[in-house]
């Protein structure tokens, strides 16, 4: 077992210069709440991604369900969505009543395939979901046509991927977006959530949403609840917006270094930024063939036992856990091709505190350990 001090995280948070005296300057404030903060967050969020409207919530959860909440789901509206995906996509659709149909993803992409969304979608179909998985961007050309043909919403489920793009648009334009500041993500506040939109009704439906459903104190326009954001992680988060691209290429360079070394390994695909996209590299995630010599789950144990983080996302698809089995809402499918990644895939660490000789030592480890 290597040492812990030498061991290589699958993901790692440093805080850039200026966040302590933010977040000092919001304590000795006195507005330590939903406030000003926010207000900036929201406002240099909108401009970086490209859209009218940001609101800040309390989660990635909280955002994805304010937006379905948003559009008017009630019980016998249909959602479709991916069956590799993380379960806060399948319970906040099951959470305003929703039955959720699933289609299956491409390997390439790890995002539901279009032509299994077209094989599925109904009159009863209110919400395509499309989850934007490890940093890359769905298909959102072809999900756009679809979402338009048959009079239906888009919801991103961006959580993973801010700053992807699809043929240069960024993902969290293509329809109500939303997005992570979850702990480990790119940009992070610990917890935290962002929904973006062009729709004067969708912003102002979630504004109220978020705080128990008022337009103004005591003011109820809908049946809301909590998911307000503070000002404390306003601050956190917002020193790395000015960094994010610098990071973003960091990241890039690492999985270009990690495919370079990774290249050419019997039993091992290596992940690629598709043409046309651009992939922010949330996870570096591999896919070992039934043809290697190891299994993922030995080669992930051996890569820990060797010092090398590594992660499984996700182990199950997302209605084989027995706590969604029986309920009538949810519309399990075969889905060979999510089934079969889902018992191959295995990310690496491809985070900006990196170093070299870290990259040097995944590479090694997984090359030695497949090859020899």
């Amino acid at each position: 077992m290597a040492d812990v001090s030498d061991y290589i995280p699958i993901s790692s948070v440093k805080l850039p210069a200026g966040t302590d005296d933010l977040v000092s300057s919001v304590l000795q404030s006195g507005q330590i709440a939903q406030g000003p903060m926010v207000q900036r967050l929201e406002r240099e969020f909108a401009e970086f991604i490209g859209v009218r409207h940001v609101i800040a919530v309390s989660s990635g959860t909280a955002a994805l369900l304010a937006a379905l909440k948003a559009v008017g789901l009630d019980p016998g509206s249909e959602v479709i969505t991916s069956p590799f995906t993380f379960g806060a996509t399948l319970n906040t659709a099951l959470a305003t009543g929703a039955t959720v149909r699933f289609a299956d993803i491409s390997e390439e992409d790890f995002a539901m395939r279009p032509d299994a969304v077209e094989d599925i979608i109904g009159s009863g179909t209110k919400v395509i979901l499309p989850v934007h998985l490890f940093g890359q961007s769905a298909d959102m050309t072809a999900i756009e046509a679809i979402a338009n043909d048959t009079g239906t919403t888009i919801i991103e489920d961006a959580a993973q991927s801010l700053g992807a793009t699809f043929h240069g648009r960024p993902v969290g334009t293509w329809g109500i977006g939303c997005f992570s500041l979850y702990a480990t993500k790119n940009i992070t506040s610990g917890e935290g959530g962002l929904v973006s939109t062009n729709d004067d009704r969708v912003e102002g439906f979630i504004r109220s949403f978020r705080n128990h459903g008022m337009t103004s104190n005591y003011e109820f326009e809908c049946v809301g609840t909590n998911l307000r954001l503070t000002d404390v992680q306003a601050a956190v988060c917002l020193p790395q917006l000015p960094e994010y691209p610098r990071l973003l290429a960091v990241r890039k360079r690492n999985a270009e270094y990690l495919n370079k070394g990774l290249e050419g390994i019997q039993g091992l695909v290596i992940p690629y930024e598709l043409k046309g996209r651009r992939h922010v590299w949330h996870q570096y995630t591999v896919l070992v063939t039934h043809h290697s010599k190891l299994s993922r789950d030995e080669l992930a144990q051996r890569l820990r036992e060797q010092g090398v983080g590594c992660g499984i996302y996700y182990p199950k698809l997302v209605f084989d856990h027995p706590c969604y089995r029986n309920d009538p809402r949810v519309i399990g499918i075969d889905a060979p091709v999510a089934r079969s990644v889902s018992e191959r895939c295995l990310s690496l660490p491809v985070h900006p505190n990196l170093s070299e000789a870290q990259l040097h030592r995944i590479v090694q480890a997984v090359s030695s350990l497949m090859t020899n």
